[in-house]
């Protein structure tokens, strides 16, 4: 696998961090560009409620400027992507010009991000049942004229994420995925399941590797990589120019040098016990100062199950973190696990 090009971004082994909703925040990015993510994405933005931020009446605060922190790209985090979802073209691509632009209420950012991507993915009923996210494997038509749409309204590429079919009787990466490529799409990413399998059984690469081989533009493949042994049988089994992890990176940023360090042929040195937990005191404290202690806590919770899960000793420990209250809760909590 070599370098990996598209629009503006070049990327030296084509090693991304996948949009994961309720995860992928800034802190969660940077933990994992620390560790050698070349590329992240952003949590998913909702293209329809930053269009609706613009055009309300009420004065905006910070409790009702919800959608467009989201969107935000501080200068250091490039490349990056912003993540669009809906069904609307005009949404779309009014949202897509807004990011770009920088210049919307509850704008955050320093920078415009290198890319928009469209999900087309996300398999939540609540998303589906909207005719976003995953339910538009079943509507290509308006799935290439969201991509055409968008690409006409910035000059950033565009990029689709999407799943391989609706069901195991609907398969339709190949099909699709040129289609989103002829509208304009310079690179997809392909998570090897159907929307009816969410998150297993084992994900497909064969389909990953026909979409590879049916499209010019650059692929991704997404599902199942929880090491650098996967990435690499990943790579070699469909011949992708990169991998998006997803949740092999919850709990575990150091997956990016791992896969880094198989790529380039290096020795790899896994964390020690120490650097695992200082990674995840760390990754609370960081949440804390950018979201206030409540949520900060509260969101922290799960990534402290995450930077535990499979240590001597954790599973009584994490049902502890489950209920901490306050950042000073968490450190001697976490101190059992090191005795």
């Amino acid at each position: 696998m070599g370098t990996l090009k598209f629009g503006p971004v070049t990327l030296k082994h084509g090693i991304c961090l996948a949009p994961l909703a309720g995860v992928s925040d800034y802190v969660f990015r940077s933990m994992a560009r620390r560790f050698g993510a070349e590329y992240t994405v952003s949590e998913m933005v909702s293209a329809k409620a930053l269009c609706y931020e613009q055009i309300s009446r009420r004065q905006p605060t910070p409790n009702r400027v919800r959608t467009a922190p989201l969107a935000a790209v501080r200068r250091e985090e490039l490349p990056m992507a912003v993540q669009l979802f809906g069904s609307e073209p005009n949404f779309l691509a009014e949202a897509a010009r807004l990011i770009e632009s920088g210049e919307y209420r509850g704008a955050s950012g320093e920078v415009p991000p290198s890319a928009i991507d469209i999900n087309m993915g996300c398999p939540m009923a609540k998303i589906v049942g909207n005719g976003e996210g995953s339910a538009l494997l079943k509507d290509p038509v308006r799935a290439a004229e969201i991509v055409r749409a968008v690409t006409r309204a910035v000059s950033l590429p565009v990029t689709v994420k999407m799943r391989i079919g609706w069901d195991a009787d609907h398969i339709c990466a190949v099909e699709f995925a040129r289609r989103m490529e002829d509208a304009g799409a310079a690179l997809v990413c392909v998570h090897g399941r159907t929307r009816e399998q969410f998150y297993a059984p084992s994900a497909d690469w064969e389909q990953i590797a026909r979409v590879k081989e049916a499209l010019s533009i650059p692929v991704l493949g997404n599902g199942d990589i929880f090491s650098a042994d996967d990435a690499l049988r990943m790579i070699k089994e469909t011949n992708c120019d990169g991998v998006m992890v997803a949740r092999g990176a919850q709990g575990n940023p150091w997956i990016f040098a791992e896969i880094a360090a198989a790529l380039e042929g290096r020795t790899y040195t896994p964390p020690t016990l120490a650097e695992r937990i200082s990674v995840a005191l760390e990754h609370t404290e960081r949440l804390v100062k950018e979201k206030g202690e409540k949520i900060g806590i509260a969101e922290a919770r799960k990534h402290l199950a995450w930077y535990t899960h499979g240590l001597r000793g954790s599973a009584a420990v994490r049902a502890d973190l489950m209920r901490v209250e306050s950042p000073d809760a968490v450190l001697p909590l976490i101190k059992r696990l090191a005795e």
